[in-house]
């Protein structure tokens, strides 16, 4: 193998760049060149292609978001677009690709290495809902991003005897709220695996209330059913009987953009250094995940067929703690 290919796709998240820099200097300590493809797979299919040198990559480590730019692309799953995006690959003599992404991202990359070539996936997005990864690059900044707006929160919902009907990102995957909630203290916790109580959720706002607490928390998934304004909507005619003042939040994509902590750094670069390693010794079709602490790799095929689930313990942790 002389020359390799990375690529960054969907929602970006913190850590990117440290990934991308260990893809080019882990590449060049191999004696490959490196290409980055820019702008995700609609950038492979229209050729924006770039070579990557060490110093290329020089102070990148602690920027959020992805220099290679990302992308949305559904015309991947044309079979004729993938088949011209090959060919581009081979026209540049692009002999491995490295795909940085999260559960669409790597949907995609299965389909490029059932073509016959030689893929490898880094798991990253903030969701954590990619399987046969225990945590991808970007969860913990995103996490940490959302906890310092609930403590943010709950210090004006305290001087105002207020409840906070906070909504953090995961798509259809709760763990994010879960965590976040947990850590912060919520009453309530609300994620798409769970069903809806919604007299529980008031139970849990006027039991709070009738315990003299000064404020009250919600954390809601975005995936969740209600969210955040559905749930502000239920309450709408009987706020009076909460006790609290409800408002809603939500916080949305301001979780994506944060500087990279130190945890996702490291795992952006142990999980990419795996993954180059993994080309280099002709392990390909595979996604690199930390399982048991360990940087491993797993077959696409078996990560596509695997739900990854929250843990429903911590769910009733968190209630039994929010007296």
């Amino acid at each position: 193998m002389k020359r390799i290919a990375v690529l960054t796709s969907g929602g970006d998240a913190p850590g990117m760049n440290a990934a991308i820099r260990t893809v080019v200097r882990m590449g060049i300590s191999e004696g490959w060149e490196v290409f980055g493809i820019h702008n995700g797979y609609a950038g492979l299919l229209d050729e924006k292609l770039s070579p990557l040198g060490a110093r290329d990559v020089g102070g990148i480590l602690h920027r959020g978001g992805t220099v290679l730019g990302s992308a949305r692309f559904p015309k991947w799953k044309e079979p004729a677009v993938r088949e011209q995006a090959l060919a581009n690959l081979r026209a540049h003599q692009i002999e491995g690709l490295i795909v940085i992404g999260g559960n669409g991202s790597q949907t995609g990359a299965w389909a490029l290495s059932q073509m016959d070539f030689p893929v490898v996936g880094v798991a990253s997005t903030i969701d954590n809902d990619l399987a046969c990864s225990e945590i991808t690059i970007g969860v913990d900044t995103a996490l940490n991003i959302a906890l310092e707006s609930i403590d943010r929160l709950r210090t004006t919902a305290s001087s105002h005897k207020r409840a906070f009907v906070v909504e953090v990102m995961g798509r259809n995957c709760g763990y994010l709220a879960l965590m976040a909630g947990l850590a912060g203290g919520a009453e309530a916790i609300l994620v798409p695996e769970a069903d809806v109580d919604l007299d529980h959720v008031a139970a849990d706002l006027q039991g709070a209330w009738s315990r003299g607490k000064q404020h009250a928390l919600v954390v809601v998934a975005e995936g969740a059913k209600p969210n955040a304004a559905g749930l502000l909507k239920h309450f709408e005619g009987s706020r009076g009987q909460l006790g609290f003042d409800l408002r809603a939040t939500t916080l949305g994509h301001v979780q994506r953009g944060g500087v990279p902590g130190a945890f996702d750094r490291l795992l952006a670069t142990r999980l990419s250094a795996g993954a180059v390693e993994r080309l280099r010794d002709g392990t390909n079709g595979c996604l690199v995940g930390l399982l048991g602490g360990e940087v491993q790799s797993t077959p696409f095929e078996v990560v596509m067929q695997t739900t990854k689930t929250i843990d429903f313990n911590l769910l009733k942790l968190a209630r039994v703690l929010a007296v």
